[in-house]
């Protein structure tokens, strides 16, 4: 079992194994928020517009919201530290100058918020559920990566949290935070940019690749099926979506998205009310048809999706 302590880690993360629980299979994945240490220099950051002023700074880590403005600039999540100074960069040719006043953070996972400290030291407000601060103030196991995370760092903690939902106007945009409830975590919140018609979903949405969804502190496959439901319902027929990792989409593509979810959970579902174990459920691979459109470079593989989605459903 590996322990993360946290401050600014100056080792990265190699690949990260999914243990299947039920067995001792191990799936190697490419799924790693933080990227191997030799490849730093090599990684582009850059912020890309996505509709109505907002940019995203895509990185090796969770998908960065960005909301410049002569106010200074808004971010929902924070990449990781080893990459603080690109994201600087990256942000100086926008209006504001670069000059960061909030973090919204979408949920407590490192891969998203261990760049708030650094920010923080420059004067950035960070912004997050009451259960991000819960889980940034103690260790936590997450069993399907057989690892522990944490404590972080105090300085990185949100200093503004909110229960169901939060509601800003910066720069001249009205923001809703809304917390959406037990879906990729128990922390999850997702952003919503009413006069740009942009939501960040956090790891709600996966764009690009199966989700990794933390069941051991609050996710499941149901949770995740119903924040899809939630956020099409919030969302306008041209909304466009920052997904937690993969490429910036529309509403088409996060209907697939849900749609995918939904057919891997019952299919899943009906082997496990057949009496399949874990080992046998995963080796049946349920999802092959699916494999092609959804295993892309963020994302778990599909053995690892399959395990997630077993341990996740209810008792039976």
């Amino acid at each position: 079992m590996k322990t993360r302590r946290f401050g600014v880690p100056e080792r990265a993360a190699g690949i990260v194994m999914i243990a299947l629980l039920a067995g001792a299979a191990v799936v190697a994945t490419g799924f790693s928020p933080e990227p191997a240490a030799q490849d730093w220099d090599k990684v582009q950051v850059k912020a890309v517009p996505v509709a109505g002023g907002i940019h995203m700074i895509a990185g090796p880590g969770g998908n960065v919201g960005v909301l410049p403005g002569d106010g200074g600039v808004l971010l929902v999540d924070s990449l990781v530290p080893q990459f603080h100074g690109k994201v600087v960069a990256a942000l100086a040719p926008l209006a504001g100058g670069g000059r960061v006043r909030y973090i919204l953070n979408t949920h407590w996972h490192y891969d998203h918020v261990l760049g708030n400290e650094l920010f923080r030291n420059d004067g950035a407000v960070i912004v997050g559920h009451v259960n991000c601060v819960a889980r940034m103030g103690r260790e936590q196991f997450h069993a399907v990566l057989n690892e522990k995370w944490g404590p972080y760092p105090v300085a990185g903690w949100p200093e503004v949290t909110f229960t169901d939902s939060l509601a800003l106007r910066f720069n001249g945009e009205d923001i809703d935070v809304l917390h959406i409830p037990d879906a990729h975590s128990d922390g999850d919140a997702i952003s919503i940019f009413r006069k740009a018609n942009v939501i960040h979903t956090g790891d709600v949405f996966f764009s690009a690749g199966y989700p990794y969804i933390d069941i051991t502190n609050g996710g499941s496959i149901d949770g995740m099926i119903a924040a899809s439901d939630r956020v099409l319902a919030l969302a306008k027929p041209d909304t466009m979506f920052i997904p937690g990792h993969g490429p910036a989409a529309d509403r088409a593509r996060l209907e697939r998205y849900r749609a995918m979810l939904s057919t891997v959970r019952d299919r899943v579902a009906k082997l496990a009310n057949e009496g399949k174990t874990l080992e046998q459920t995963v080796a049946s691979k349920p999802t092959a048809d699916l494999d092609a459109e959804w295993t892309k470079a963020t994302g778990m593989p599909p053995e690892g999706f399959v395990a997630l989605v077993y341990k996740s459903l209810p008792a039976r």
